[in-house]
């Protein structure tokens, strides 16, 4: 079994994204990548290897040429890294190998795209001027017969193609999984699971509960309850203004949910408005417990804990009993 620790960045990458043997195989075969193709290739080392911190160079001018691109590349390390990936990845683009490991060297570079902040349409404008350049220096090599030169020029832009396919699809991966990050990182603040103390969880809910949010308010409940071995739950939905029919079914689920797994939810700050709603859509209340505010919920969570909560007021007097 494959140590993960032992995997580099751009590895990992690629077996998030399914990019298999086969996956790459399919790739070359989109872009009609063949034996003759694969000849034609070869014989441009010689050119790519003479011209290779020329083509490197345009790559690179067009991009700082743009405000953009500029932009992604101010900083040195990352410039310097981008030069180094880029050079390699020229001289690599004709030796014919198109595996696994070409692969995970282009995805190294998108990564650093990625990091960089490179823009798609700014990086395949670069692109786009690479393979002008390039394709002037192969016309100019085989300026004695422009017809083979033209088809080693085709055959080398399946590469390429093939190339931008892999690296604008882990570019969008990235970001995608960015976005996912954050969204699970904002859900997870708006439905926050807290732990009073030992046994009590209060969750409260402030907002729009639609029925993706109730789904994750449930999977984020039942997971603190395992983690915590609550007993009693306090969901305080004071912030939330409406709920439909769906959500109410849902929440009640999640009582039955939290229940099953030993814990009893108390659900406080139900208003006047909620309430006659749920009523006119025929919700059953009777299946939860409900108290009017947060301390009154809190006070019943203590009570069924086996603990009177002490309020602020008890305090004053019992620090008067013991001064008398």
């Amino acid at each position: 079994m494959v140590d993960l620790n032992e995997q580099t960045p751009a590895q990992l990458l690629m077996r998030d994204m399914g990019l298999t043997e086969r996956d790459i195989a399919r790739r070359r075969h989109i872009v009609g990548l063949e034996e003759r193709d694969l000849t034609r290739i070869a014989s441009l080392n010689e050119l790519m290897a003479s011209h290779v911190d020329e083509y490197t160079t345009a790559f690179f001018d067009y991009l700082t040429g743009l405000d953009e691109g500029r932009l992604a590349l101010q900083n040195t390390a990352i410039a310097h890294r981008a030069r180094q990936l880029k050079r390699g990845h020229l001289l690599a683009m004709v030796q014919t190998d198109y595996d696994v490991d070409y692969v995970a060297q282009r995805l190294e570079l998108a990564m650093l795209y990625s990091r960089a902040g490179l823009e798609l349409r700014v990086f395949l404008a670069a692109f786009h001027r690479l393979l002008k350049v390039i394709g002037d220096g192969i016309m100019s090599r085989f300026e004695a017969n422009p017809s083979e030169g033209f088809e080693t020029f085709m055959s080398l832009k399946k590469v390429a193609f093939f190339d931008i396919g892999v690296i604008v699809d882990a570019i969008v991966f990235e970001r995608e999984r960015v976005i996912r990050q954050q969204q699970d990182a904002i859900r997870e603040l708006s439905t926050p699971v807290l732990q009073i103390r030992e046994r009590l969880l209060l969750l409260p809910i402030v907002g729009v509960i639609d029925t993706h949010r109730a789904r994750m308010i449930t999977e984020s409940l039942l997971r603190s309850i395992r983690a915590s071995r609550a007993k009693v739950v306090v969901m305080d939905i004071t912030g939330v203004a409406t709920i439909d029919s769906r959500v109410a079914n849902h929440l009640i689920q999640t009582v039955t949910a939290a229940r099953l797994m030993g814990a009893s939810v108390i659900v406080t700050g139900l208003s006047a408005e909620v309430a006659q709603s749920l009523v006119a859509l025929g919700i059953d209340l009777t299946k939860l417990n409900t108290i009017g505010d947060l301390q009154g919920g809190l006070e019943e969570a203590e009570r069924l804990l086996g603990q009177r909560l002490v309020t602020v007021e008890e305090r004053g007097r019992s620090s008067a009993s013991v001064e008398a």
